[in-house]
């Protein structure tokens, strides 16, 4: 039975209230949010709004000069090549696409028939740009410092991680680096547990790109995790022939 409009105009409502939520943000000018979430095709179809492009712009030079202000404020001692890389690391489409769906900006969005129904509210790319866009309307609706916090309350946590740089083990952080570099896709992990609680073993699949490249087991999640990236990073770095690949299973949730 297909959904009734009444009914799917107000779940996208609610969907856009918690967004605002999540984001701490009063918007004041409606409209403004509105264009935030147009994508072309949308506006295709509804001839006479704007597109999300040119908000997009905006919120893409918004997001370096407070990622770059935050780096150069916080981290006094650190040189200016490892500054670019911290920066590198969060200002790219697979970081804001992460960040995107954590917030389910896709469940938002204001997209054209034939987007919507071929998976766009789940594309990177349509979902970077819809973040870049939304950092632009909260800088024109509520100035640089609320675009700011918001900025560094979504992504703070991950300039951290990023400024520190991965330790020698840290093959999770590796992989994602190498995949902001090379892919549109964030490394996706399928956990599983076997044996009793006092002796329980975790198996960890790491997907990419909708590929499964690394397999890792271990006492932890943690450690799971980290040989299953560690092997994904081999295969994506071509530096280890016992690297697992099983490219023929699907990512979760695919």
């Amino acid at each position: 039975m297909p959904l009734d409009p009444q009914l799917a105009e107000d779940q996208a409502s609610s969907d856009r209230a918690v967004l605002t939520e999540r984001l701490g943000w009063q918007v004041a000018d409606r409209a403004l949010f509105m264009q935030a979430l147009a994508h072309r095709s949308w506006c295709a179809e509804h001839p006479g709004h704007e597109p999300n492009e040119r908000l997009e712009f905006l919120g893409d030079a918004v997001l370096g000069l407070v990622v770059t202000d935050y780096l150069y404020r916080t981290y006094p001692g650190l040189p200016e090549g490892e500054l670019a890389k911290a920066r590198a690391a969060v200002v790219n489409s697979v970081a804001l696409a992460g960040t995107a769906r954590a917030i389910g900006l896709g469940r938002s969005l204001l997209l054209g028939k034939g987007e919507d129904s071929s998976g766009g509210r789940s594309k990177p790319s349509i979902l970077a740009d819809a973040m870049e866009a939304l950092i632009g309307a909260i800088y024109l609706d509520a100035g640089y410092a609320a675009a700011s916090r918001v900025v560094l309350d979504l992504l703070g946590e991950r300039l951290a991680d990023s400024a520190r740089g991965p330790g020698e083990d840290d093959y999770k952080t590796r992989l994602q680096e190498l995949c902001a570099q090379r892919q549109d896709e964030l490394p996706l992990y399928r956990i599983k547990d076997r044996g009793p609680d006092h002796a329980k073993v975790f198996e960890a699949e790491v997907f990419v790109g909708g590929l499964a490249l690394g397999r890792g087991e271990g006492r932890s999640k943690k450690q799971a995790e980290q040989e299953a990236a560690r092997n994904a990073w081999a295969v994506l770095e071509g530096a280890s022939d016992e690297a697992v690949v099983t490219g023929g299973a699907e990512a979760p949730g695919a």
